[in-house]
């Protein structure tokens, strides 16, 4: 965590111009210039140029409901909505008593015409949950009435909460939970807020910055998709291959219950659909005797999808990992007691995060809390099965080895597909899926949900999604294109792909399905469109490799003369 001296620091040093741009709008009701120079400096740590407009204070309702105001003007792709919990409370008072009774209400619906109106200019809206204060007025009394601001501020965070859900581009960052998590009295500074306005100590700006952008982060696509644990004093307490099983601190007594709430946190992500791995210096069948015959575990083997045990570098083991996962080492979050293979690590592989944890395992817990590592901006159904499909690939990996014929290994895979156009239960994982692929995708277009619906809504555009199912499992919904209908072609807005099923031969059923659309529709030409990042290199010679001709820079397809390629997929 960088305190605000450090954050400004950031923003003075020359900005490479390559940088990607961001545009963010900031509106409050109190002075935001500190909240500004922090997220700014956390974006530059994250790569990311923050364009920021910052409107004048008090003046929320109009730059966001006028439509030539400044932040209109300004075309912000996130909106940021900063209230003050004390000028909330003012206005609560100065309120009659049958207006304070329905505050709550009253916020909500002001939110929502709000965000409505940042929706018609694409832009998403964070708004900040306000930190718990007492106003004494009706002392603990103040639970049991309406009329205590207590009882309307409880009212409007669960408010906000449930906007949230409501409203897919409403975000909400919750300054609650970190100002409970630091003590009220440790991130303001009266005499801050009486003489300028400043809500917050200038090291709690730095924090709230870090959470903002996790969650720009998050929504663009940038996210940790995977923890790796240690065992040995990480995962449990003691040394397994020493102490033995019945001697490993675990359970609900004495230093072991810290090692407990660690797992229990790990079953929880897991739960969520984060990928546990293992990597641990130890004898396999060692290592895994606690997950299998400790009671106090948590964690069991079903519940970690690579797990990796031996006497190899955890430089090597972690990579072996990433090869089976199939995701970029700056989605990984590897945890370690042991500082020396910490910065084994971090030197080694410089794209993993891999977090100093603290001395005493009391302190884990807290500070791995405090580092928001796994910050989220969507969950799906299939989020749950995502360990048990990564356990699949294992196997099938295992299998190809037996092969001396990569077709007759795929043939043997039993290979399904089922085709079926964007619909109300799969745009969910269709949005998720254009916020979280970044490799094989070819031109890296991200969706909302409302979004993906007005698409598969249009007349103008043809939407598919793929599941993938083998004898091992099934995959689920693992590839997405939007062709975009223009005079006799398609335009191919969108393919992407989850990186779990690549060389089975999905990139040939997918295109043999695009051009057998097109014939039926008339088209003669399919176009192909590559736009360069920084994480989808592996897709650059991907039009080229499926027969596709370059001109202009785009990539052409002649559909009447198409040879159908081959493949081991059958449709369904």
């Amino acid at each position: 965590m960088l305190s605000f001296n450090e954050l400004r620091k950031q923003i003075k040093k020359p900005v490479d111009p390559a940088l990607p741009s961001i545009k963010i709008g900031i509106v409050g009701d109190s002075p935001t210039q500190f909240l500004n120079q922090a997220i700014r400096g956390y974006g530059l740590t994250q790569g990311i140029a923050f364009d920021i407009l910052e409107a004048d204070i008090d003046q929320i309702d109009q730059q966001i409901l006028i439509p030539d105001s400044e932040l209109n003007e300004f075309k912000p792709r996130y909106i940021l909505i900063f209230e003050s919990v004390y000028l909330l409370r003012d206005r609560f008072y100065s309120l009659s008593a049958s207006d304070r009774i329905s505050y709550a209400e009253s916020y909500k619906d002001r939110i929502r015409s709000l965000y409505m109106a940042a929706a018609r200019t694409g832009a998403k809206v964070i708004c900040f949950s306000y930190p718990m204060i007492s106003d004494g007025v009706f002392g603990n009394y103040g639970y049991k009435t309406k009329l205590s601001f207590t009882t309307q501020l409880i009212r409007i965070n669960a408010a906000l909460a449930e906007l949230a859900v409501e409203l897919k581009d409403l975000f909400v960052m919750d300054t609650a939970a970190l100002a409970a998590s630091q003590g009220l009295e440790n991130i303001t500074q009266r005499n801050l807020y009486i003489n300028s306005g400043l809500l917050y100590q200038p090291d709690f700006y730095a924090v709230i910055a870090k959470h903002i952008t996790d969650q720009i982060m998050a929504i663009i696509g940038r996210f940790k998709k995977c923890l790796i644990l240690d065992l040995d004093n990480t995962t449990w307490g003691g040394i397994i291959g020493d102490d033995g099983i019945e001697n490993i601190q675990i359970g609900s007594l004495g230093t072991g219950k810290a090692f407990t709430e660690l797992q229990k946190w790990a079953k929880q992500l897991k739960e969520r659909g984060i990928i546990l791995a293992i990597c641990s210096k130890n004898t396999e069948s060692v290592a895994m005797e606690p997950f299998e015959k400790h009671p106090d575990m948590v964690l069991r083997l079903k519940d970690i999808a690579v797990f990796v045990a031996n006497w190899e570098t955890k430089v090597d083991n972690i990579r072996h990992i990433q090869s089976i996962l199939n995701i970029g080492f700056d989605s990984m979050v590897f945890l370690d007691d042991n500082p020396f293979e910490r910065n084994m690590v971090r030197s080694s592989i410089p794209d993993i995060t891999v977090p100093e944890l603290p001395e005493n395992p009391e302190e884990y817990m807290p500070f791995i809390i405090s580092q928001n590592l796994f910050e989220t901006a969507s969950l799906s159904e299939g989020d749950e099965s995502r360990t048990a499909q990564y356990q699949e690939e294992a196997k099938r990996a295992a299998l190809q080895k037996s092969f001396l014929n990569e077709d007759e290994f795929l043939e043997s895979l039993n290979m399904v597909s089922v085709v079926r156009p964007f619909d109300k239960f799969n745009i969910p994982r269709v949005a998720q899926l254009t916020q979280r692929s970044n490799q094989f995708n070819l031109r890296t277009i991200r969706y909302s949900e409302e979004e993906a619906a007005k698409v598969a809504s249009s007349d103008d555009h043809i939407t598919l999604t793929f599941t993938l199912e083998d004898k091992f499992g099934d995959s689920g919904l693992i590839a997405i294109i939007i062709l975009e209908k223009r005079k006799d072609t398609f335009f191919i807005d969108t393919w992407l792909m989850s990186c779990r099923v690549l060389k089975r031969g999905m990139e040939n059923f997918t295109l043999n399905t695009i051009v057998e659309i097109a014939k039926r529709e008339g088209v003669g030409e399919v176009i192909g469109d590559y736009i360069p990042t920084k994480k989808n290199q592996m897709v650059q010679d991907h039009y080229k490799n499926l027969g596709f001709t370059e001109k202009d820079g785009k990539w052409i397809l002649d559909v009447n003369n198409y040879i159908i390629l081959p493949n081991k997929i059958s449709a369904q």
